[in-house]
């Protein structure tokens, strides 16, 4: 059993429930190897490759690991593909496991474990690694919904901080209905309205439904040309890209834009210039054909007659 350094802060991502689940399964595990409630602090891809990282120890997780976490006293649990060795700091690390996983089963080793975690930490499994053929594909993705609707730290403040009390929480049947009925009425639609980025990426604007399900849907019925698909949204006063592909292309898409995430979902946070969804399209369409200036009455021919969610 590994001795864990005691950390002065637990960093993870915040962008979707991985992040959520394994933060608050370390603090839960710094607690009882410390008694004390660890501060835990959540990022955007962006925002996270800009923080100074000045404690002399801290726990990372859901983040790829990276030499300037390479530091003694530091530990990092990750499940994205990193090509740098750790010299000083513990990692752990696997692709094949979601971060929630990994830091569910070093809460093990120490004790910790229940039911209701184990059931939680399954389904975290399911809708991170995107296991599509999981009989539980559909619930786990709901799960993974209450992220992407209500927010990480609205999230966090509705649990109390105890991720047991997400387990059948109220709110998952909110989450079932809106599938249910949305994402029918949202698929049709965005597959009529896809817009041209690049020859490799197209946009989708997503009116209805749960987003990454209709992309998926998109991708796997190959109703497009494109292999990455991107949707825009507004968090925060940022404008937020997310990109999906089947056969890894999105995390190097995502690169260009200073984001990360995994090969075939990744995304990114556009400059403080680019504050509408409209203004995102133009960015990306400069970033993706350097060499092709885009004229606006295009733009604003693609765009005639949508109503774009912001």
């Amino acid at each position: 059993m590994q001795t864990l350094p005691k950390p002065e802060v637990i960093l993870t991502h915040e962008s979707d429930l991985d992040g959520l689940v394994a933060g608050l399964l370390l603090q839960k595990l710094a607690q009882k190897l410390f008694g004390e409630t660890i501060p835990l602090e959540a990022y955007h891809y962006n925002f996270w490759k800009t923080r100074d990282l000045r404690e002399k120890s801290a726990w990372v997780t859901d983040f790829t690991f990276e030499a300037r976490l390479d530091k003694p006293n530091w530990l990092v649990i990750d499940h994205h593909v990193t090509s740098t060795p750790a010299k000083n700091a513990q990692l752990i690390h696997d692709t094949t496991k979601s971060a929630g996983t990994l830091c569910y089963e070093l809460c093990q080793q120490h004790g910790i474990g229940s039911p209701q975690l184990a059931r939680l930490v399954h389904l975290n499994n399911i809708a991170d690694l995107f296991l599509e053929n999981d009989p539980e594909f559909l619930l786990a993705g709901d799960y993974a919904g209450l992220v992407k609707n209500y927010s990480f730290w609205n999230l966090h403040t509705v649990l109390d901080g105890e991720l047991e009390n997400l387990l059948d929480h109220p709110l998952l049947e909110v989450i079932t209905v809106k599938r249910r009925v949305e994402d029918p009425i949202g698929f049709t639609w965005s597959q009529k309205h896809l817009v041209e980025i690049s020859p490799v990426v197209g946009y989708v604007d997503n009116l209805i439904g749960n987003t990454n399900l209709i992309v998926h849907q998109l991708l796997e019925q190959q109703s497009t040309k494109h292999t990455v698909l991107v949707t825009l949204f507004r968090r925060a006063n940022c404008i937020f890209a997310s990109f999906r592909s089947r056969n890894g292309e999105a995390l190097k898409i995502a690169e260009t834009f200073q984001g990360g995430g995994h090969a075939n979902a990744a995304g990114a946070i556009l400059p403080k210039s680019v504050r509408t969804i409209e203004d995102g399209v133009v960015f990306l369409r400069q970033m993706l054909n350097p060499k092709k200036e885009v004229p606006m009455n295009d733009l604003s021919n693609a765009f005639a007659g949508l109503e774009l969610k912001i």
